[in-house]
């Protein structure tokens, strides 16, 4: 049963990408064909990484713009003005912090994708360097049987049949075999080179990858970080947690743009190999394959035939009628040279164990195994991989926009800040009407005699004073306004004073408890009629 016969199509996002411009740094177009090892192609993609200081730049400029704006416009405004202002900047934290949020979750896809990506083309590089290697052991080792066991057998019986011109005919046939096979296996390609340069290439890029992969979750980690920081910061109003979030969002501004340039760049540069990768493969191993053989596994075609089949099939008829003399001399030379026998043997356990290796040879050297290895590593590095880095990139550009967003927040938010800072520091401690006279620090060594008449220096002298007379109810218990004054949260130094004409309340009072308290006074006059009046 045959089997379908797979073919690789580059998807259309390699092709969008491959038809980016290309300029060197004199801004001279330049071929998109992958060919990392010349220099214009190479000033090219560092344009293109440029992409991200551009936009760092642009950032900068647009942060610097609206700083000065704000610091030129910025002006007084009362508290109904400030209501909207405030709420619009919690607005566009919220929506900041959300486009954050949605990025972060688009970057680790991206990320994923990449890894997966560049997992299964070094899988499948391992898997075809694991093939040419089993394929190159097995070419040495027929290769050792050959040269250095069957000769020496045959130099051994051919002493042993110097006699019999017959027999050492039968051996010159086989040494002719013999030769035929040793030419035939070092027509094969040389493996060793190829075999290293696969595994330098896995390795390599299992190391970059690893590293790329740790260092885009530590900055998926900060982002998300950078979000719950500043939600805390303008719910705590600090300043110091603000600055310290600042620092960290030029941080992760810096290295968004930063990513984005990088994998713009790679991006590019694989969708450029990704768009005609057999022309690049058979360019750089024209040095030990020949082109039929690239051909032969880039394309695995039923159309083109196998470039080693007819050294196979040469080797296998030599072994072939090697085996058939063996026999012929095992049964007729041993009953007259039994010393031979144990050569004879010798040779047909060889020859048994070359044409295995040349059958498990003539399965490896097949197109399908390594043409699918090849097709594997196409999917993960040109779907996979190129798929996981447009997602990084649309991740660095939303959170580089959104923490330049971010960036405008905390500016806002540290002139309203100080705003109110400035505010607070303009009112008069020494109003009565201050709520934030209540933390002045009251002196237990005042007396109570000296605050009354400090109290009632304003209102008059001493001597207008009427007070009530004194009855034993106002002995027995405290009088009701020492107790009205619990209620209104005055301080020690006045519970002990007869509130005086009940025009003001004490200084300690805000004008809430001011309200309170003149409501409660007239109810004590409607109670105690004039008895308080001066």
């Amino acid at each position: 049963m045959a089997t379908a016969r797979l073919d690789y199509v580059a998807p259309w996002w390699t092709y969008w990408l491959h038809n980016f411009p290309h300029f060197n740094f004199f801004f001279q177009t330049v071929d998109s064909t992958f060919k990392p090892e010349e220099a214009s192609y190479q000033q090219s993609l560092i344009i293109l990484a440029c992409v991200g200081a551009v936009g760092l730049g642009v950032s900068l400029l647009v942060l610097a713009v609206y700083l000065v704006c704000l610091c030129c416009c910025r002006r007084d405004i009362d508290e109904d003005t400030k209501r909207p202002d405030t709420c619009c900047v919690t607005w566009v934290a919220v929506i900041t912090g959300l486009i954050i949020c949605s990025a972060v979750g688009v970057g680790f896809y991206g990320n994923s994708e990449t890894n997966d990506g560049v997992y299964q083309m070094n899988y499948s590089l391992y898997n075809a360097n694991r093939t040419l290697g089993n394929i190159n052991n097995l070419v040495a080792g027929s290769l050792g049987n050959v040269e250095t066991g069957l000769k020496q057998h045959l130099e051994r019986l051919d002493e042993i049949f110097s006699t019999r011109p017959d027999y050492l005919q039968a051996l010159r046939f086989m040494q002719l075999m013999v030769n035929n096979v040793i030419r035939e296996l070092t027509v094969l390609p040389d493996i060793n080179k190829t075999n290293f340069d696969l595994a330098a290439i896995a390795d390599q890029t299992a190391f970059i990858e690893y590293y790329r992969w740790l260092i885009y979750l530590l900055l998926l980690i900060l982002d998300l970080v950078i979000c719950l920081a500043m939600c805390l910061g303008m719910a705590k109003h600090s300043q110091y947690l603000l600055i310290t979030i600042m620092g960290f969002v030029i941080l992760s501004l810096i290295l968004s743009w930063a990513s984005l340039g990088v994998d713009t760049a790679t991006a590019v540069g694989i969708s450029d190999f990704c768009v005609s990768p057999d022309k690049f493969i058979v360019n750089h191993t024209k040095d030990f394959l020949s082109a039929d053989v690239a051909h032969y596994y880039l394309f695995c075609s039923p159309n083109l035939p196998n470039p080693f089949q007819q050294s196979l099939t040469t080797c296998q008829r030599s072994l072939t009628t090697m085996q058939i003399q063996i026999q012929g001399l095992l049964q007729f030379s041993v009953r007259v040279f039994p010393t031979a026998e144990r050569d004879l043997l010798g040779i047909q356990r060889l020859l048994n164990s070359t044409e295995f290796s040349l059958h498990k040879l003539t399965a490896l050297l097949d197109c399908r195994g390594l043409h699918k290895d090849y097709l594997d590593a196409l999917m993960g590095v040109c779907y996979d991989g190129v798929e996981g880095l447009l997602y990084l990139s649309l991740f660095s550009l939303l959170a580089a926009c959104a923490l330049s967003a971010m960036l405008c927040v905390i500016f806002r938010v540290w002139t309203l800040m100080g705003s109110r800072e400035k505010e607070y520091d303009d009112i008069d401690e020494e109003d009565p009407f201050n709520p934030q006279a209540r933390r002045i620090s009251y002196n237990p060594r005042r007396s109570n005699t000296h605050s009354f008449c400090s109290y009632t220096t304003s209102l008059g002298s001493q001597a207008s004073l009427h007070p009530p007379p004194q009855s034993t109810s106002s002995v027995t218990s405290p009088p009701e306004y020492m107790n009205q004054s619990m209620l209104f949260g005055g301080t020690p130094r006045y519970e002990n004073v007869p509130l005086i004409g009940r025009g003001s309340p004490p200084p300690s009072y805000s004008p809430s408890m001011r309200a309170t308290y003149l409501s409660m006074t007239d109810a004590q006059i409607r109670h105690f009629g004039t008895d308080f009046q001066v």
